[in-house]
């Protein structure tokens, strides 16, 4: 199979599709439009909405198909043409749909020679290589097909994989209390409950393998009716044994990883995302995965800790590496670097 795309290092501009325009999409098109080293050639959105409204200010916008793009255009929304137009002026496309519309879609990257980046929602099988810029980077290079993790598994695996290169993981247990949606969807629960997984481990245990290595690992997920942020309860058992500064300083050496401290009044994901309100951000993004320095806990070779994932936006700079992995146009640290400055990670 013929792929577009350019030999390592030759690429000056790299043509970015974005195929999906909701909760990550939108933000992913943004972090791709940032870059000094990619474009975003036109996005698809399913529906002409408020959003799709919006977004002509900002992106080219695509339809689907040709029946919705007859949709648009009765709601006097103009539109490019469709996925297939799209897919002939871009080089990769970051498919940002719905759960299991990535499986579908998938052929038609594939007849079209287009290089694609999924989401964690669909299963590990789909692509050629499972991927976290922390963990995994050099994984994806050269694929044709690349499946960012889920934002639960990209929390675990950016706290997890400096440890596991440092220390050693002889086996992690998580506990992930989950929002129940996204703050705006009105359509999800639950409303007044506590919804457990009943299966172990929950499907991020097998999700954080893909990218963490053969790692004894289990999870079980409890949802909550909040839309704000997940938490985890982590304990992991590290093969040498270490200090609670051992771990904080090696922590302190990832900008993606922030710690924080209840002492200053960030006690719950509330106070967090306040924080993310007041640093500034674009749509008030924590890409940072927020760990308590109060919950770091070492006894022998076990620690536990605390961290929050804002859902909406940590896999956001996974994205924009996974396309420098897969194209082969910076190693880990450079890409990082890159896509850090442009989104303002790390800045305090």
């Amino acid at each position: 199979m013929f792929y577009k795309g350019f030999s390592p290092y030759e690429i000056s501009m790299l043509k970015v599709a974005v195929n999906g325009y909701g909760t990550i999409g939108r933000r992913v098109a943004r972090a791709v439009s940032l870059q000094d080293d990619m474009q975003v050639v036109g996005v698809i959105k399913a529906r002409p909405d408020y959003i799709a409204r919006m977004l002509t200010d900002r992106f080219r916008l695509y339809a689907p198909d040709q029946e919705r793009l007859k949709v648009f255009e009765q709601n006097g929304l103009h539109v490019e043409g469709d996925l297939s137009n799209l897919l002939d002026e871009a080089e990769v496309v970051i498919d940002c749909t719905p759960e299991g519309q990535g499986e579908k879609n998938r052929p038609v990257y594939l007849k079209s020679g287009v290089r694609a980046v999924f989401q964690g929602g669909e299963e590990s099988s789909i692509a050629d290589a499972s991927f976290n810029a922390y963990a995994n980077y050099d994984q994806s290079s050269g694929k044709s097909m690349v499946r960012v993790v889920s934002c639960n598994t990209t929390g675990l695996a950016r706290t997890l994989s400096p440890l596991r290169d440092s220390l050693g993981l002889k086996r992690v247990n998580a506990t992930l209390v989950r929002r129940a949606t996204d703050q705006n969807d009105s359509s999800k629960g639950p409303i007044n409950a506590i919804e457990p997984s009943l299966g172990f481990p929950s499907h991020h245990a097998p999700d954080l393998r893909t990218v963490l290595g053969d790692i004894d690992v289990e999870s079980v997920a409890i949802k909550v009716p909040t839309t704000l942020m997940h938490v985890h309860s982590v304990e992991a058992l590290l093969e040498k044994p270490a200090s609670r500064e051992d771990i904080l300083s090696e922590w302190s050496g990832f900008r993606r990883i922030l710690e924080i401290s209840g002492k200053d009044g960030r006690k719950s994901t509330a106070q967090v995302m306040d924080m993310a309100r007041e640093m500034g951000r674009d749509r008030s993004d924590l890409y940072e995965i927020a760990v308590w320095k109060e919950s770091v806990h070492v006894n022998g070779n076990t620690l536990r800790y605390i961290q929050a994932i804002h859902q909406e936006s940590d896999v956001v700079p996974e994205n924009v590496d996974a396309l420098r992995s897969m194209f082969e146009v910076a190693d880990r640290e450079t890409s990082i670097n890159r896509t850090d400055s442009k989104l303002e990670i790390g800045r305090k």
